[in-house]
């Protein structure tokens, strides 16, 4: 169907854009293609000469390297490589290998402008006539600087998580020690001290402060024994793995009542929900470290603890009436406390928030997804 608009004929003399195209096939691909080249904001796309100095330059090289055109192009793109590559010839390599094979790719560390660096994906690509002579070398380069950084937080992650776990075996190791050996060693002193004491006294060649003595020495071994019992409490406490986190959270709370006089109250309404052991006792160490932190900073007299499961999240919430602190002051130096608190929620896919004033007490609330936390045949 003929348009109704009234066509606007080319000035007299003017090729069209076809006959253009027809006349100059080779010269319209070669703006094009620089154009696209170009346009390209985040790889570095430039030409080098057969002998490897820059000949052209894109606004993505620009960004990434840092040098403008006319600062770069005549120079060696060896200037790109840190100084350890340079004297191992490696731009040299490069480029040898390239022409041989036609194309490389490598990763490592390359210089930008300002003597920073960067991680970097560079692949070279040899550029030859049709009659097979080099022309020189294609070479695109991104900045993998983000990605690397994840890889190696995600390294740091799983080697955190291991060490945390390394680390609870071994205190289960020490705690079961303290309890079943020392414990059961201490114990069986204790019986032998009684013994000696009940002969002496049916003998009755023993002196009286004799008596007393041993007396005295059974009160000891009883502290021994207490304190044992707690250390082993505090590394691994056996409810945790026997009797799980409820009564776990329980117990500790009964030591720091008893230890500080702190008024800890747990309320628990997440029982239903049995938890993987590794969630069990990150909640607990969390717990832990938290009324740690108020006995020491806080000068609080209660502490409250609540855990309960809101649709498909588990949440807990620790909060004190101390006399709280700026948050800025808490997150510096000497918050390792806190840090610690992030790893392990962060490990389980979390959340955690903060929340304290000068005199207004501090918080702590905690949300896991349920389905990173729960055990899947159930049992804590």
């Amino acid at each position: 169907m003929p348009s109704d608009r009234p066509s606007s004929p080319l000035p007299s003399g003017t090729p069209s854009s076809n006959e253009l195209s027809n006349a100059f096939p080779h010269a319209l691909s070669d703006i094009h293609f620089r154009l696209l080249v170009d346009a390209v904001q985040d790889y570095a796309i430039f030409m080098l000469d057969p002998d490897g100095r820059v000949a052209s330059w894109n606004q993505g090289a620009q960004n990434i390297k840092g040098y403008m055109a006319d600062e770069i192009i005549g120079q060696h793109f060896s200037v790109f490589y840190t100084p350890d590559d340079v004297a191992a010839a490696k731009p040299h390599k490069g480029l040898t290998l390239a022409a041989l094979e036609g194309r490389i790719e490598d990763e490592g560390w390359r210089v930008r402008q300002d003597g920073s660096r960067f991680w970097a994906n560079v692949t070279i690509t040899a550029v030859r006539a049709p009659d097979g002579a080099l022309r020189g070398f294609a070479k695109v380069t991104r900045d993998m600087t983000d990605r690397l950084r994840l890889v190696e937080l995600q390294h740091a992650s799983a080697l955190s998580s291991h060490m945390q776990s390394a680390r609870e075996e071994e205190r289960t190791r020490i705690a079961r020690e303290l309890h079943d050996d020392l414990g059961q060693q201490l114990v069986a002193l204790k019986m032998d001290v009684a013994l000696l004491d009940q002969a002496a006294a049916e003998d009755g060649k023993t002196a009286r402060h004799g008596i007393e003595q041993t007396i005295a020495l059974q009160a000891q071994i009883d502290s021994i024994i207490a304190s044992a019992r707690r250390i082993a409490g505090g590394l691994r406490p056996p409810m945790l793995d026997d009797l799980g986190l409820g009564a776990a959270l329980d117990w500790l709370a009964a030591e720091f009542r008893n230890r500080y006089g702190l008024a800890v109250t747990v309320q628990n309404a997440a029982d239903q929900l049995a938890l993987l052991p590794a969630a069990a006792t990150a909640i607990f160490r969390m717990v832990q470290e938290a009324l740690t932190n108020v006995t020491r900073h806080a000068d609080a007299t209660r502490v409250r603890v609540q855990m309960h499961v809101v649709q498909d999240e588990f949440r807990l919430h620790i909060e004190d009436n101390g006399r709280g602190t700026t948050l800025d002051k808490n997150r510096g130096k000497d918050s390792f406390g806190l840090l610690g608190m992030q790893e392990r929620v962060r490990q389980f896919n979390g959340r955690i928030t903060f929340d304290s004033a000068p005199g207004g007490g501090f918080r702590i609330d905690i949300r896991f997804p349920v389905d990173a936390v729960q055990a899947e045949h159930g049992g804590n």
